[in-house]
C-alpha cells in the first residue's frame, strides 16, 4: 500500500488533516457547523442499520409519572418542575447498548435511560445511561467506537483485539471501563440501575439567571447487579429477563421507582472547578457538588403493543422545553444532530406524530410540511411559511435562553486541562470499591481481555497501572503478563505506547 493509499480521507477522496478532535470555537468548544468532516461521520453512521437502531436497539419500555418533590425554580422555569406535588406523564424505555434486537439483556454493557416528559411546553427527553460518565469526550470518535463493539467486519463476531485495540489507544475511556467491568456492568434489572445524565446541561430561570447541572436518577428498589458467572447462565436460559421482570412487575402492581437528584453548580462555581464540567468521561464528586433531592419518577403501567410504543418511541437530547438548555458539551452537541438525524432515517420525517411521541401537553404547530407517513391534516389551509401576516403561529421571545461567553479560534484541539484522565478511576478503585468489588472487577477484565493479543494486553494493562498501581498489577498477574515491562509502558506517552506495542 502506498503512503498516497494509507492517507485517511472524506467519502469524497479529500485528505483528513484530523480524526480525533472536532472543530471548535476554543479548546472548550462549542462545535461548529462547519465541521463537514464530523456531519458526514455522524450521518453515515446513523445509516448503517436498517431498520433498528444502531445503538440501545435491545429494549424495554413503560409509561408513569414524575412527581416534583422540592422547591426548583430558583434554578429552573421549566413548568413541569414549577411546584411541589405537580406530576408529569412520562414514557421510559431501558436498554442495553451495543447488541442488536435479539441479544441477551444479560450482556456486560451500559444500560440506557430514557424518558419523555410529556410537558405543557412541549416533549422534554432525557437521554441517558446508567453509568455517570462514558468511553469518549469527542463525537468524532464515537462511530469508530461503536464499530469495535459491533461485530468483526470478516468474521461477524464480536472481536476482543477489536474492543480492547481501541480502548487500549483511547486512555480516556480508562473510568467507563473500570465502571463496565466491574459489577455494575451488568444490572440485575432495569429495575434495579441508577439512570444518570451524564452530560452536564444548562438550567435557567425566570430571571435569566443560569446554572451548570447532572441528573441522577437513583433506584428506590436498591442496586443488584449480576456476576460475570450469573450473566452467562442467563444469557442462555433467559436471555429476555430484564424486559420479562419489568413487564412483570408493574403487570402485578410492584411499580417501580427513582428518585431524582441534581448537582448543581453556578456558572462562578464552574468556572474555578478543578474538574471539566463538560468533559463527559469525568463525574462531579458528591463531596464537592453534594447532590439535592427534587423529585420521584414512578412507572406504572405497561404499553399495549411493543412495536408500536416501545419500538418506535424515539428520544432526542435537543428535545427541551423552556428552562433546559444544552451546555458546551461536544458529545452532547453531537448527539442533539444524531439522534434526531437517525430517527429521521430509521421511522420517517414524520415521527413525531406516533402516539407515543406525539407532544401531549402542547400540540406541534410548526411551518413543517408533508413527507413520508403524514398522519395529520399537514397544517390544513393555514399558511407554511414564517414570517406571515394570516395569523400563523410565531416566535416567543420569553422561550430564548440566557446567553454564555464564547471565545477562542477555529481549530481542532487536542484535549487538554490540568486533572488527567486516570485520577477518578484510580480514587473509584482505591476509595470506592470494596476488596469484593476489586477481585469481581479484575478477574471480568482478565476474563474478557484475556482474548485479546498479548500486545493489547500489554498496552491497556499500562493504562490500568496508571490508574492504580495495584488495579494493573493485579490485571499483569491474572494475564500473566510481564509486571515490568506493564510498568516501563506506563511511563511512556501514549503516543510512545501505541508505538511500542504496535503490530
Amino acid at each position: 500500500m502506498s503512503d498516497k493509499d494509507r492517507t485517511l480521507t472524506t467519502a469524497f477522496g479529500i485528505p483528513v488533516g484530523d480524526d480525533q478532535n472536532s472543530l471548535t470555537a476554543g479548546p472548550r468548544g462549542p462545535i461548529l457547523m462547519q465541521d463537514a468532516h464530523l456531519l458526514e461521520k455522524l450521518a453515515h453512521f446513523d445509516r448503517e442499520r436498517i431498520p433498528e437502531r444502531v445503538v440501545h436497539a435491545k429494549g424495554a419500555g413503560a409509561y408513569g409519572y414524575f412527581e416534583v418533590t422540592a422547591d426548583v425554580t430558583q434554578w429552573t422555569k421549566a413548568k413541569f418542575l414549577s411546584s411541589v406535588g405537580k406530576r408529569t406523564e412520562v414514557f421510559a424505555r431501558f436498554s442495553t447498548v451495543g447488541g442488536e434486537k435479539g441479544s441477551a439483556d444479560a450482556a456486560r454493557d451500559p444500560r440506557g435511560f430514557a424518558v419523555k416528559f410529556y410537558t405543557e411546553e412541549g416533549n422534554y427527553d432525557f437521554v441517558g445511561n446508567n453509568t455517570p460518565v462514558f468511553f469518549i469526550r469527542d463525537p468524532l470518535k464515537f462511530p469508530d467506537f461503536i464499530h469495535t463493539q459491533k461485530r468483526h467486519p470478516a468474521t461477524n463476531c464480536p472481536d476482543p483485539d477489536m474492543f480492547w485495540d481501541f480502548l487500549s489507544l483511547t486512555p480516556e475511556s480508562i473510568h467507563q471501563v473500570t465502571i463496565l467491568f466491574s459489577d455494575r456492568g451488568t444490572p440485575a434489572t432495569y429495575r434495579h440501575m441508577n439512570g444518570y445524565s451524564s452530560h452536564t446541561y444548562k438550567w435557567y430561570n425566570a430571571r435569566g439567571e443560569y446554572f451548570w447541572v447532572q441528573y441522577h436518577f437513583k433506584t428506590d428498589q436498591g442496586i443488584k447487579n449480576l456476576t460475570r458467572q450469573q450473566a452467562q447462565a442467563l444469557k442462555g436460559s433467559d436471555p429476555d429477563h430484564a424486559t420479562r421482570d419489568l413487564h412483570q412487575a408493574i403487570a402485578k402492581g410492584d411499580f417501580p421507582s427513582w428518585t431524582l437528584e441534581m448537582q448543581i453548580l453556578t456558572p462562578e462555581q464552574a468556572r474555578d472547578f478543578k474538574w471539566d464540567i463538560t468533559d463527559i468521561t469525568k463525574v462531579w464528586p458528591h463531596a464537592e457538588v453534594p447532590p439535592i433531592k427534587i423529585g420521584k419518577l414512578v412507572l406504572d403501567r405497561n404499553p399495549v403493543n411493543y412495536f408500536a410504543e416501545v419500538e418506535q418511541a424515539a428520544f432526542c437530547p435537543g428535545n427541551l422545553v423552556p428552562g433546559i438548555a444544552i451546555s458546551p458539551d461536544k458529545m452532547l452537541q453531537a448527539r442533539v444532530f444524531s439522534y434526531h438525524d437517525t430517527h429521521l432515517h430509521r421511522l420517517g420525517p414524520n415521527y413525531h406524530l406516533i402516539p407515543v411521541n406525539r407532544p401531549k401537553g402542547r400540540p406541534e404547530t410548526s411551518y413543517q410540511r408533508d413527507g413520508f407517513m403524514r398522519t395529520d391534516d399537514g397544517g390544513g389551509s393555514g399558511p407554511n411559511y414564517w414570517p406571515n401576516s394570516f395569523g400563523g403561529p410565531g416566535p416567543d421571545p420569553a422561550a430564548k435562553e440566557p446567553s454564555i461567553p464564547l471565545e477562542g479560534e477555529a481549530d481542532r484541539y487536542a484535549y487538554s486541562f490540568p486533572n488527567d484522565d486516570f485520577v477518578q478511576p484510580g480514587n473509584l478503585y482505591r476509595q470506592v470499591m470494596t476488596e469484593t468489588d476489586r477481585a469481581n472487577l479484575v478477574g471480568n477484565i482478565v476474563d474478557h481481555l484475556g482474548g485479546a493479543q498479548k500486545r493489547i494486553q500489554l498496552r491497556q494493562t499500562a493504562i490500568f497501572y496508571k490508574a492504580d498501581p495495584d488495579y494493573g498489577t493485579r490485571v499483569a498477574q491474572g494475564l500473566g503478563l510481564d509486571l515490568a515491562e506493564v510498568k516501563r509502558l506506563a511511563t511512556l506517552s501514549q503516543e510512545e505506547r501505541a508505538a511500542a506495542t504496535a503490530a
